[in-house]
Parts: C-alpha cells; structure tokens; sequence
C-alpha cells in the first residue's frame, strides 16, 4: 500500500528544494546588464558595499534589487563571510547570507530596498538593519506563483539589541 505525503511535509520539501536552489552557484560579481539607475535618484545615488559569498545564488538578485532602485553597488566576493559578520557586530541569530556597509550602518540580509533608504532619511541612532535568514518573498528570495508570509525588518542597536523597524506583507 502507497503512504502519501502530509500537506505540511509536502510544503516543507518544496521550500527546502527551492533554498538549496536559492543558494546555488551563482553568476559574475559584476552585472553587465545592470538597471540603470532611476532619473529620480540619480543626483543622490546612495553607494553601498554588500560582502557575499560566491556560491549563494540569490544574494546576486538582492543586488540586483539594489541596483534596479537606484544604488550604486560595490558588490564583494569574499572568501569568508564570518570575518565580515564579526567585524560589523553581525550575531548568529541576526545573521542571514549577505552583509552590507552603506554610510556607517550595516544591512544584514534581505531587506528591502526602501527600508534603507529610509535609515538614510531618517538617519538613527542604531548600528543598522538586520532581516535574519532568507524569508520567502523578500528581495531576492520571491517565487512566483507562492503566497509569502510577512517578514519583519529589525532595527539593530549599537548594544547588540533589536526592535522592529519595518513589517512586509509580500
């Protein structure tokens, strides 16, 4: 007699087969088809930094996003991302595949580009934003066709704590 497979499992198996799709190999570090930036933003391009591992696939379309709202990217392969983490105070639990450097703060993982625009706006008092992990329908981590969850970006204090920052309902 054939057993079949719980819904829930069913669903957990497909999410697990599209992260290990997620963080395959990826493309070049540089773009050349890159988006230019939009007219709006043009006169106050924000640069930032984002530090990535080679082999994860979806930190390039986080990039990507960046790049299609306006930043100008230095986008760096390193070797070893841990270093970078501990460098700008990244804890485990904060941590997700990516990390980037923009004007003083850092941005840790998937957050959307108008919630750094945002922290360059509003300009606070923390070390930055962090999104821990990879949630599904955040940028660069969307699927279509999927109905994502809500995520919550954090504000990340210079003591290491968090609070909310901004909720996304993809």
């Amino acid at each position: 007699m054939k057993q079949r497979t719980p819904l829930p499992r069913a669903i957990a198996l497909c999410l697990l087969a599209f992260l290990a799709t997620a963080c395959s190999p990826a493309v070049t570090t540089e773009s050349a088809h890159a988006a230019p930036p939009r007219k709006a933003a043009a006169a106050t391009t924000p640069k930032i930094t984002v530090h990535r591992d080679a082999y994860c696939g979806c930190c390039h379309l986080w990039v990507e996003h960046l790049r299609k709202d306006g930043f100008t990217v230095h986008d760096r392969v390193e070797e070893a991302m841990s270093p970078v983490k501990e460098r700008l105070g990244i804890l485990p639990e904060h941590a997700s595949c990516h990390t980037a450097e923009i004007e003083g703060y850092v941005v840790e993982g998937h957050v959307p580009a108008s919630d750094i625009r945002r922290l360059l706006r509003e300009r606070p008092a923390i070390r930055g934003l962090v999104l821990p992990g990879m949630p599904l329908g955040s940028p660069g981590m969307e699927v279509d066709g999927v109905d994502a969850p809500p995520y919550t970006v954090l504000a990340l204090g210079k003591d290491g704590s968090t609070k909310p920052y901004a909720e996304h309902r993809p």
